[in-house]
């Protein structure tokens, strides 16, 4: 089975409190994109992954495509194993929530494969047990997403927009960019409603005013380049750009894809691997079954 796991951007995230076990409570409006890894699975007699593309990432139990793997066969108890072949193409640390859609689409695909017959809610709730995202990742659409990341509305979504999106800087650790962000003040809050509002009415100047990551100015405090390049893509076109989760990826988006492609151009001698892309309902798809 080969799969397509989509990366993903928050047009909002703010965040509203803090549970007593330590887990922060969120207010997000994601969707997904279509910058995507591609994911081979094979029977095979054992679990095995092996992994090529860029970025550069580790074949070994601290990827979440092998860590799904192994939940569902321990869950299972089953013996059988797969070959995971994973092509990165989502930049990591990035807020893009690239190893979050490799963990969905192996969680997804394997369902099938092995003939489990998981239910979504059910795929849902193993999905938390890796991470925050993947629960949104095996959904996929415009969905406000709350709590933990365990409470999902669906939305509607007039327009699929144009987007730039790359890494200016290096990547960052989320859970450092949440400790700083309480050491921090943040007096700008998303309109939430508003975002919703925008995109289901397809109304890019209502976008523009109210989308906004209450993390952004932390990261940009870790990594100047952050709030550099989301001048440089407001400067170059793009009618809203901001940061993606905890970053260090933004993006910007544009009102059609020559305008997109005029901006990278433009971008391209300070920025590096600008990916072109556009926002889609799609999280996960099978390219061969």
């Amino acid at each position: 089975m080969l799969l397509k796991a989509f990366a993903k951007i928050n047009w909002s995230l703010d965040i509203t409190g803090v549970r007593p076990d330590g887990y922060h409570l969120l207010d997000m409006v994601m969707q997904p994109i279509s910058l995507a890894d591609d994911i081979r699975l094979a029977p095979a007699p054992d679990l095995s992954l092996h992994t090529d593309g860029y970025p550069p990432c580790r074949a070994d139990a601290s990827n979440l495509a092998w860590r799904a793997a192994d939940l569902l066969r321990k869950k299972f108890s089953l013996s059988r194993g797969v070959r995971i072949d994973l092509h990165k193409r989502i930049p990591m640390g990035a807020g893009l929530g690239g190893g979050s859609a490799d963990a969905a689409a192996v969680l997804f695909g394997l369902n099938r494969l092995w003939n489990l017959g998981l239910s979504q809610d059910q795929l849902k709730s193993l999905g938390l047990t890796l991470g925050a995202d993947v629960p949104f990742c095996l959904r996929g659409g415009l969905v406000r997403t709350r709590g933990i990341g365990d409470l999902l509305e669906d939305r509607p979504c007039r327009i699929s927009y144009w987007l730039l999106v790359f890494q200016p800087c290096r990547a960052l650790s989320t859970g450092e960019i949440f400790k700083a962000y309480h050491a921090a003040s943040s007096p700008r809050r998303p309109d939430t409603e508003r975002v919703l509002e925008a995109l289901s009415a397809g109304n890019p100047p209502l976008l523009s005013a109210s989308i906004y990551n209450v993390l952004e100015p932390v990261s940009s405090s870790a990594c100047p380049e952050i709030a550099e390049a989301v001048s440089s893509l407001a400067g170059a076109g793009a009618f809203a750009s901001g940061m993606t989760g905890s970053g260090s990826a933004v993006f910007g988006a544009f009102r059609s894809r020559s305008l997109a492609e005029k901006a990278m151009k433009a971008l391209s001698p300070r920025w590096k691997r600008i990916h072109l892309c556009h926002t889609q309902s799609d999280s996960i798809r099978i390219m061969e079954d």
